[in-house]
């Protein structure tokens, strides 16, 4: 009967004053706004929700929150959704959901709900809006600092008084904390909408946020009791039935048989007792009571407990077997758990970082408790119920040798499933013995279409533009895609093609002066005491030999000895190194750095980017010097790979001798809010402007390596032609992988040059290299293929190809087999002429 089981005690967050239908496995039903899915089918009496993924046993609801193992449901309303717990689903008229068995199913029709991403920087974070996390947020708002409070639920269980410094994010899961106090967070808002629209198109919005501090007022999780048949539908943990009567106003059964094992279960049968449910028994594991088995009626749902060999009819068996602190956050910031006997828990072990606090039931609940294992029946004993995994399971892995909780997880799956061990993970750890415990991101899953969001256009990767943008966009720069930057290509004059600019710009580099905006290159300020030997161990040559304002080029190799990023390093003081890298690699070469920091704790070294902070425009050809000498007086001596401080244009800057073309070249570094009026003043001096295409074609014509072009993750220094920028001695990153029988073997792929022998074709990036036209051996592949100022060429990786000088082979592209002679990779002033200037 409609409302049968629902009863006037409790049920707050229930709006009685309207009625919604939902359909579940094509049952219609009445509910109430405010309700969740399994608090509306609990108040039909609709005991079974779900069957064993493996079993196929009757599953019912067993919880009322995120820690639920067996109400997963289709929801097929709307765009649907897979796999959502029912204890988290609103309810919405018209929603229409179908049970599982452990296994969602993809959906494919349009989505109209909207995905957004944010972000977010705080002093201090508090994740949970109980009663603690609400005293943590008023202490932080009431110093004055910038808080953010996140709760999951639809309210908070107290009142929170505005404050202009504090931010309340209802319905959100903070789901991970990575590195650097980095949190995310997924929120559903529906606060757009009017009431009867349906959640389907709330805003999904992640969070990104960066706290200084973090409070985790994450609260406690309620652990089951095992026992032969622990599955039936109507078993369910006490506090879980006792917040069905008191938020939802819920009757979860009529007669109720509570099997303890803390202190807190009493207060749950005292709730489920006010609510009309007769107490039936209360069996007290601490006085060696326990429930021997379970028996159901004819549809497999609970009907009688079995207690001490007496028969106990029942429609309700409450269980808690204590509180586990919820403490999935604080572990995947590292912190350590211990096993505490006054809290029957794992809880922290006070040796956590000052930037993260944990306060309320996450630092445990006391009470007296015990712990029940069954000693028969194992087979029907189950531990992880959405895995169907049961304690005969955990039996056979120990017996097996396995000892370890992460072995026995991968054995027999137990907490793998959608609800992240919640239920059994606690209780498989202490069958192990296990005195700590680990936890991964994400504490609650993450759809894909939200981890992607709006992504689209600049959505999908926001542009970074180099203080000069605006000049290039005016002056008809055609752009490309440089990792997140917008880097002019080539600069078309009416009517020119591409390969007419290209090589008109290549002409000026090359025989009189253009200027590149070279802003976006990774930039690193690393300094301290330990700076030099630092760089000694991440690049292979040496940098503690490197004298005050010089420059060296360095290669950077993974710990395989192949390289991943090149560049160059220049000293400004005796602990002052800046260091440059690829565009694309910036990021990357800055998070090799730190993690090596962490490795090697001993040096003193910071690291800090600021490829942001300096803006740089290479001026480059034979009148190079006379442009620059416009604009500032020239220090004397100034040498290739030296650095000097100037005044250039009026601005205070830095000036590189360095040369990316082989051409007389400078690299002026101002700081960023300067760069228009640098690159202004040096265009006015007479420099051609040119694009990131005329720079490729440049330097490949030099033979100088792009990482990530020239290099695929196969490729070492050696096989590069860089042996002159490898050290023979030291202890680097990748010494000892070069001296292994692969990296030393003959034949491996080398650096070469290519000329098509009929000079109207360039060849195809990425084209097979072969012997002859028929054959079907690759023996390498081009790297890079351009028309410049000494006709067409590329670059490629040959086997044994430094030996291979003068052989005639073929590039193969899709049908076509061009023939091509190796050659030096350094096409143009292979003796370095050019680099000081035309005399």
């Amino acid at each position: 009967m409609t409302g049968s089981f629902r009863t006037s005690a409790g049920g707050s967050r229930i709006d009685r004053s309207r009625t919604l239908t939902v359909t579940f496995d094509g049952v219609a039903y009445e509910a109430h706004p405010g309700d969740t899915l399994t608090s509306a089918l609990l108040a039909h009496g609709v005991r079974i929700v779900a069957r064993g993924t493996y079993s196929g046993r009757p599953r019912g609801v067993y919880s009322a929150g995120a820690e639920e193992p067996n109400a997963f449901v289709q929801v097929e309303s709307g765009p649907g959704e897979p796999m959502v717990p029912a204890t988290r689903l609103e309810v919405y008229e018209g929603l229409r959901a179908v049970s599982l068995a452990g296994r969602g199913r993809l959906i494919d029709r349009p989505d109209p709900s909207r995905y957004d991403k944010t972000y977010a920087h705080c002093d201090v974070l508090v994740v949970g809006g109980g009663p603690a996390g609400i005293a943590a947020a008023r202490m932080a708002a009431a110093s004055g600092a910038r808080v953010i409070l996140a709760d999951d639920q639809p309210e908070l269980s107290g009142d929170l008084q505005h404050h202009k410094d504090l931010t309340v994010l209802k319905r959100t899961t903070v789901t991970g904390y990575y590195d650097h106090d980095f949190l995310v967070a997924v929120e559903r808002r529906t606060d757009h909408l009017g009431d009867d629209a349906p959640p389907y198109m709330a805003r999904r919005r992640l969070w990104h946020i960066r706290a200084e501090r973090t409070v985790l007022a994450t609260g406690a999780l309620e652990r089951p009791m095992l026992f032969p048949d622990n599955d039936r539908p109507g078993i369910m943990l006490a506090g879980a039935a006792a917040a069905y009567v008191e938020r939802y106003g819920v009757l979860p059964g009529r007669r109720a048989v509570v099997f303890a094992a803390h202190d807190d279960a009493l207060s749950s049968a005292a709730a489920l007792e006010a609510a009309g449910i007769e107490i039936a028994r209360i069996v007290d594991a601490r006085a060696g009571l326990a429930v021997e088995g379970t028996e159901a009626d004819e549809n497999g749902v609970l009907c009688a407990a079995f207690v001490g060999g007496e028969r106990v009819p029942c429609d309700l068996l409450a269980v808690s077997g204590g509180w586990s602190p919820n403490l999935s956050l604080y572990s995947q910031a590292g912190g350590r758990t211990r096993w505490s006997d006054e809290h029957a828990a794992f809880v922290p072990d006070g040796g956590e970082r000052g930037d993260i606090e944990v306060v309320g039931t996450a630092l445990g609940v006391p009470g007296r408790a015990a712990e029940h294992v069954p000693e028969r029946d194992a087979s029907r004993v189950y531990v992880d119920l959405q895995r169907d995994a049961t304690l005969a399971d955990v039996r056979r892995a120990t017996g097996a040798g396995l000892a370890s909780g992460e072995h026995v997880k991968r054995y027999t799956t137990i907490g793998t499933a959608a609800d992240q061990g919640r239920t059994s993970g606690v209780i498989t750890a202490r069958l192990l013995g296990e005195q700590t415990t680990t936890q991964r991101p994400p504490v609650e899953p993450i759809s894909f279409a939200l981890l992607a969001g709006r992504d689209r256009g600049d959505l999908l990767s926001p542009a970074r533009r180099t203080p000069m943008h605006g000049w290039h966009e005016e002056h008809g720069a055609v752009f490309e895609d440089v990792g997140d930057w917008k880097r002019p290509w080539y600069y078309p004059r009416d009517g020119e093609s591409m390969e007419e600019a290209v090589l008109r710009e290549c002409r000026a580099a090359r025989g009189s002066v253009a200027a590149l905006d070279a802003s976006t290159l990774g930039k690193i300020d690393v300094q301290g005491p330990d700076a030099a030997g630092f760089l000694d161990r991440v690049y292979t040559g040496r940098f503690s030999t490197l004298a005050i304002n010089r420059c060296r080029y360095g290669v950077m190799c993974g710990t395989d000895g192949m390289i991943f990023d090149d560049g160059v390093a220049a000293r400004l003081g005796e602990d002052h190194f800046h260091l440059t890298t690829t565009t694309g690699n910036a990021a990357i070469v800055l998070d090799w750095l730190e993690e090596w920091l962490d490795e090697w704790p001993d040096l003193r070294v910071r690291c800090t980017s600021v490829t942001d902070q300096w803006a740089t425009v290479a001026l480059v050809g034979p009148r190079s010097r006379d442009a620059l000498q416009t604009l500032t007086v020239l220090p004397e001596p100034f040498p290739f790979m030296a650095v000097r401080p100037a005044v250039v244009a009026g601005l205070p800057a830095r000036v590189f001798r360095i040369s990316f073309s082989g051409e007389l070249a400078y690299e002026i570094n101002v700081p960023s809010w300067h760069g228009l009026t640098l690159w202004e003043a040096v265009i006015k001096a007479g420099a051609t402007p040119y694009g990131t295409e005329t720079m490729h074609v440049l330097r490949a014509e030099k033979g100088y390596i792009i990482a990530g072009q020239e290099t695929d993750g196969t490729v070492t220094p050696l096989d590069a032609g860089l042996s002159w920028a490898v050290a023979s001695d030291g202890d680097w990153l990748g010494r000892r992988s070069l001296r292994r029988p692969d990296t030393t073997r003959p034949g491996r792929k080398q650096l070469v040059g290519l000329r098509p022998l009929d000079q109207s074709h360039v060849l195809t990036e990425g084209s097979q290299l072969v012997a002859a036209p028929e054959a079907t051996a690759m023996q390498g592949h081009v790297t890079s293929a351009y028309r410049g100022t000494i006709g067409s060429f590329a670059l490629a990786l040959l086997a044994d190809g430094s030996s291979r000088l003068g052989e005639r082979i073929y590039a193969v592209d899709s049908t076509r087999a061009i023939p091509v002679e190796v050659t030096d990779p350094i096409a143009y002033d292979k003796e370095g002429s050019r680099r000081d200037g035309d005399a």
